[in-house]
């Protein structure tokens, strides 16, 4: 799918004006199987200069959420559920770039790892997330 028209994905005109798009997240590849975003390190920090953890979290269910809607498909809205995360180091500059890959794809329920790393390819965050499918009747 061309990450460049994700108003078809969410059947919004609106979808590009969210909080991923203020927070400087790029879509790089979008399919069920795969999504890549990246994220300026610079205006998402925490007071001490470092990557606000938040904001791998906005990371994480950005690209989750593209991945379950893409899975469930135009019929359904999915909803994120649940997230978490675990911080392994920290970012200070440059990009971060998240990759999210399924771990289960259901009919009632999508669920993603996210994996984000910093520009030497370190991790610097590991995150889960399940989306609730709803479909349309």
């Amino acid at each position: 799918m061309p990450v460049d028209d994700l108003t078809k994905v969410f059947g919004n005109p609106r979808a590009t004006e969210t909080l991923g798009g203020r927070m400087g997240i790029v879509i790089h590849e979008a399919s069920a199987q795969r999504l890549v975003g990246t994220m300026p390190v610079e205006g998402n920090m925490q007071p001490y200069g470092l990557l606000h953890g938040g904001a791998s979290c906005v990371l994480a269910e950005t690209l989750g959420s593209i991945g379950a809607a893409i899975h469930a498909g135009p019929d359904a809205i999915t909803v994120g559920i649940e997230i978490n995360a675990t911080h392994h180091r920290s970012a200070t500059s440059g990009l971060v770039t998240g990759v999210a890959t399924p771990l289960h794809l259901g009919r009632a329920l999508a669920t993603y790892e996210i994996a984000i790393t910093d520009e030497s390819g370190k991790r610097i965050c590991t995150a889960r997330l399940s989306c609730m499918i709803r479909r349309e009747r």
